[in-house]
């Protein structure tokens, strides 16, 4: 039997915790916030594969939970929030989080983006990239082995990073970014992809790994 995919949904509005258990529930573990003061330990707990997480909470805010989450753990997490203002979109993605959905959300499409982050998850490989002496592991670490420094990504950092590996010295378009991380544009646009290049590139350049380039109006480039 294939283990069952185990989503953490970070909400206080009942009638869309409700929603979301009875909806997602049909294909996944659904587990909701017990204690809004002990979200982290609960994470840590449940392990879940994926967190939808919402900005306005009690006593602390998604990104501070985000922000938390993100210095040990590296599942994919979803914004869902009714703060549509594309400065909590970025805010969203700058304290770790992978993308960000706006309420009223089409069930569908957030059914998609669940399930292209999850398959992108299980579709790494164990192999890891290597260049020269840095090295990119299947679970996000990222190192410098010979100053033997090591730095956290995400997945989806993880996932560009290893794509621009894969095709070293070649110009990686914007859409074959987009189209390999997010199976279509529709559910992703390009301002989404240019804040994570932009918060990629500044994490690895704090391990002396300054080998991306932009190739303007283009993609990016390893070199």
């Amino acid at each position: 039997m294939l283990k069952q995919e185990k989503i953490y949904l970070v909400e206080d509005d009942t009638t869309i915790v409700n929603l979301l258990r009875n909806h997602l529930g049909q294909h996944y573990q659904v587990k909701s916030v017990d204690n809004f003061r002990a979200i982290l330990q609960e994470v840590k707990e449940f392990k879940p594969d994926l967190i939808l997480m919402d900005i306005t909470l009690p006593y602390f805010n998604g990104f501070y939970w985000t922000t938390e989450i993100r210095k040990s753990m590296t599942m994919p997490i979803i914004f869902i929030s009714s703060a549509d203002e594309e400065m909590n979109a970025v805010m969203a993605m700058n304290m770790g989080g992978d993308d960000f959905v706006s309420k009223p959300f089409s069930l569908p499409i957030l059914d998609a983006k669940i399930s292209a982050f999850l398959r992108r998850a299980n579709e790494f490989t164990k192999q890891g990239h290597q260049i020269e002496e840095f090295e990119l592991t299947l679970d996000g670490v990222f190192s410098n082995l010979e100053r033997q420094e090591t730095i956290q990504l995400t997945p989806t950092e993880t996932k560009i990073l290893s794509l621009l590996i894969d095709y070293k010295g070649e110009v990686v378009t914007k859409e074959a970014l987009l189209n390999r991380l997010w199976e279509g544009e529709e559910f992703i646009d390009q301002n989404t992809l240019s804040v994570n290049m932009t918060r990629l590139r500044k994490k690895v350049l704090s391990i002396s790994f300054d080998k991306i380039h932009t190739v303007r109006g283009v993609g990016y480039l390893i070199k």
